[in-house]
Formats: structure tokens, sequence, C-alpha cells
């Protein structure tokens, strides 16, 4: 049976983990109020890694980076997503919108909420385009 609860992609992940972030105080207002479940998974942990440790984003090493994101999995609403399906199986819903490489991950994070029967959480307005009329309520765009 399908899940639901909000999906963190990896802007929003990093708005939330990064104080200095010009989107860090509307992140975590929304993280507070909301009373649904809400997560991550491997590929939005791995891209807010990436971020976090690259010298012009976020600038952190690799332990403070981490210890950050422990401390957000360590909520009481948090859960965590498993990824049981490739690329392909996720993404054949949407593969008609995909119009450049920087939606592979997007793609796959949306077919993943879409599978779950939850949305994705995203400060990402291109999303909208991504989804669509047909998947639109599995997208909260913070704005």
């Amino acid at each position: 049976m399908s899940k639901g609860g909000y999906l963190l992609d990896v802007n929003l992940l990093f708005a939330l983990l990064s104080p200095d972030h010009i989107h860090y105080k509307l992140a975590r207002k929304w993280l507070v109020s909301t009373e649904q479940s809400w997560g991550t998974c491997a590929f939005s942990e791995a891209g807010y890694m990436r971020l976090a440790t690259h010298s012009r984003a976020g600038g952190h090493s690799f332990e403070v980076a981490e210890m950050a994101l422990r401390s957000l999995i360590q909520h009481p609403r948090f859960r965590f997503w498993p990824i049981t399906k490739g690329w392909s199986a996720m993404s054949t819903k949407l593969s008609s919108r995909v119009y450049g490489h920087q939606q592979i991950t997007d793609v796959y994070l949306l077919g993943l909420a879409i599978q779950e029967n939850g949305t994705l959480a995203t400060l990402d307005k291109g999303i909208r385009h991504l989804a669509g009329e047909q998947y639109a309520k599995h997208v909260l765009i913070l704005e």
C-alpha cells in the first residue's frame, strides 16, 4: 500500500540544512508546520552531500555535511524512501516531458513520489512543467 507524505528534493534539503541559504527560513517554516511525514531517498541525500561539500556551493567538510544530514533524519516525522526500481521504470510516466539533462534526478524523484502516492517537496518551479496537469497533485513548490 502507498505511504504518502513528502519526499524532499535536493534543493529543498540543501536549503533546510544551510542556515545561510536564501530559502532557509521558508524551508524551516514549512518543515515545522507540516503534520505529514517527510523524508529523503538515496538520490536526494547524495545530491545534498554533493552540494554541501562542493567548494562553491556549501563549502562544508564531509563530516559537517554528514552531521547536518544525520540531525535531520532523527526527526520523528522523518521516513526514508527506499529506491527499489531503476530510472527507466520510474521515468516512464514523465519521459515525454523531459527537455534536458538537469531533469534526470527530478524525474526519478517525482516518479518515486507518484509511485508512493506522495508529494515531491521542492523549491524548483520547473517541476510544474515536468509534472504537468496529470501529476500536479504530487508536487509542492515552496514559494
